[in-house]
């Protein structure tokens, strides 16, 4: 099919996403569930087939969960992930191994051979990383402690999913241990080289944009976001790895740079449209005619996998020590089954040990798992403390699980020397200040102080969430410029109307326009250059009047 083919099969794809999801959004329901439902009414087998680039669409949209893990890495520099803690990670380990292991001994029961069995234990074992972690970023979990575990349970996963196809490939294959032996070793110095590479080239990149003002070069950020998240992504399939793996490698080495929260701004419009994308070319792949002429099979099934994932990982955490609550809500956010399912699929089914029978159930149960998921995630700390209250089990409260996660009091928006003055009485206070400015000098500066800082652009809602605009108390806007004090002004109201909000103008005339807009106080460059002027020719008068009078003149 020929690119403007392509484009119209996007944008068509695209508006129906945005009529059912805008629906399901308007029912209280998460948007995804509609994305899903287009992809499925509009393309794949038994749809309407008004979508005929499936593959092409697949291939795009792939790069969106890139994107999304890219993200998050730069949410998540390396001292964050080690925060994470071992237990976690380790519980994310034995997930797979546990859930690989319980599904395939029921599978066998069923009357599947061992080799399918083992096939399906190893698709249904892994969790949806776009679903949760989109989920949880959205409102704001990825802090609370079933947050972080579906994280680092997430990124376990993700890490397993090369075992798990060589694993799909051994068992349709004669191959000897030598050659699976050379293939691992492969795959391990092609990932610490391309770790390396990403090194090297974030450091290159962040000291040259270190030398630059960004409010003057904003378009540099743009290309270093493209560059570095999807050549990740791309780096990362030429060689045999999960792309979204090593996009979220790049993200957290760019992660503890200056910069972060401004690429993550800067690339969030493209990981949107993506994503969307993905959730439709997902619901594209299921066949709805089979759904509903194995619709007993499917919902058995499905339900019997998400309720064997989510007391598996409810077990692991509740052996290493985490409360009922935790567990329970960890276990429901990630009982459903991944997308890289269908990939292990695919590679099952090349290598002959998955039939086309079994192929199609397995994304049968993945799509209803998806559609479950898309309720059930939200809803998993509510569910979590029902689950434990029906138990019985006394609940430790979330704060003295983890480190209590910094709230500003304060953002300080532009940390010129109107911004630097009005921090000053904060230093060496226990006051939460946070401060934002393009300039990465204002925010070394600012460092130094003790505060926390952030190179952003202001005028843009992901930059003023990711600094928790809306826990603050207060926010001064320093910057000297009407329209940008004056978007900032209207984005801070609209995010965060409780806060108490400061806005400095250079001009008299844009007092009242502030006001109205919804500040609180506005201080005037004016007013303040006349009173200081009129301060200083008052002394000095006085002076000049005190040495005629010791003349005698």
């Amino acid at each position: 099919m020929d690119l403007w083919g392509i484009l119209g099969d996007i944008v068509v794809l695209l508006a129906a996403s945005l009529l059912l999801g805008g629906i399901f959004s308007r029912m209280k329901q998460s948007p995804v569930v509609g994305y899903m439902l287009a992809g499925m009414l509009l393309g794949g087998p038994g749809s309407v087939h008004l979508v005929g680039s499936q593959h092409e669409i697949e291939a795009i949209a792939e790069l969106g969960v890139s994107l999304l893990l890219f993200s998050l890495g730069l949410e998540f520099s390396l001292e964050r992930l080690k925060g994470l803690g071992a237990k976690p990670l380790m519980g994310g380990f034995l997930q797979v191994v546990l859930t690989v292991v319980v599904v395939a001994g029921a599978a066998m029961l069923f009357g599947l051979s061992t080799k399918a069995s083992i096939a399906f234990g190893a698709m249904v074992s892994v969790s949806s990383t776009a679903i949760v972690l989109r989920i949880l970023m959205e409102r704001a979990e990825l802090d609370m402690p079933h947050g972080r575990n579906c994280l680092a349970v997430l990124l376990t996963q993700d890490v397993a999913v090369v075992p798990l196809a060589l694993l799909m490939t051994i068992l349709g294959s004669d191959g000897g241990m030598v050659d699976i032996a050379m293939s691992v070793g492969k795959l391990i110095a092609a990932g610490a080289g391309l770790v390396l590479v990403l090194y090297l080239l974030n450091t290159v990149a962040v000291f040259a944009l270190g030398t630059l003002t960004l409010h003057r070069n904003r378009e540099l950020t743009v290309i270093l976001a493209v560059v570095t998240g999807l050549g990740a992504a791309w780096a990362s399939h030429a060689i045999g790895v999960s792309p979204a793996l090593g996009a979220f490698a790049a993200g957290m080495l760019l992660g503890s740079s200056a910069f972060a929260t401004q690429i993550r701004a800067d690339v969030s419009s493209l990981r949107v449209v993506l994503l969307t994308l993905f959730f439709s070319a997902v619901g594209m792949v299921a066949d709805p005619l089979w759904i509903i002429n194995h619709w007993y099979i499917v919902a058995s099934v499905a339900a019997l996998v998400m309720a064997c994932k989510m007391i598996v990982i409810w077990g692991i955490f509740q052996g290493l020590g985490q409360t009922t609550r935790v567990a329970s809500a960890t276990g429901i956010a990630l009982a459903q089954i991944s997308e890289f399912a269908f990939v292990l699929g695919n590679i099952g089914r090349a290598s002959g040990v998955v039939s086309p029978d079994l192929y199609a159930l397995v994304v049968s149960i993945t799509i209803v798992s998806f559609f479950v998921s898309a309720i059930f995630v939200p809803a998993a700390p509510r569910y979590g403390h029902i689950i434990a209250r029906l138990l019985g089990t006394k609940n430790m409260d979330e704060d003295q699980q983890s480190k209590k996660p910094y709230i500003p009091d304060v953002i300080i928006i532009g940390f010129g020397p109107a911004g630097q003055l009005a921090a000053q009485p904060f230093v060496d206070k226990n006051i939460h200040l946070t401060v934002i400015d393009l300039n990465e000098k204002g925010i070394r500066k600012a460092i130094k102080l003790g505060f926390h800082g952030y190179v952003g652009d202001a005028t843009q809602h992901d930059v003023l969430e990711h600094a928790q605009i809306t826990k603050a108390k207060a926010v001064v806007i320093t910057v000297p410029h009407r329209d940008a004090g004056m978007s900032i002004l209207e984005h801070v109201r609209q995010h965060a109307p409780h806060v108490h909000i400061m806005t400095r103008s250079r001009h008299q005339i844009h007092t009242d326009d502030f006001i109205a807009a919804g500040s609180h106080i506005v201080v005037g460059d004016e007013e303040h250059v006349g009173a200081s002027m009129a301060t200083h020719l008052r002394h000095w008068l006085e002076a000049g009047a005190h040495k005629k009078l010791d003349q005698g003149v």
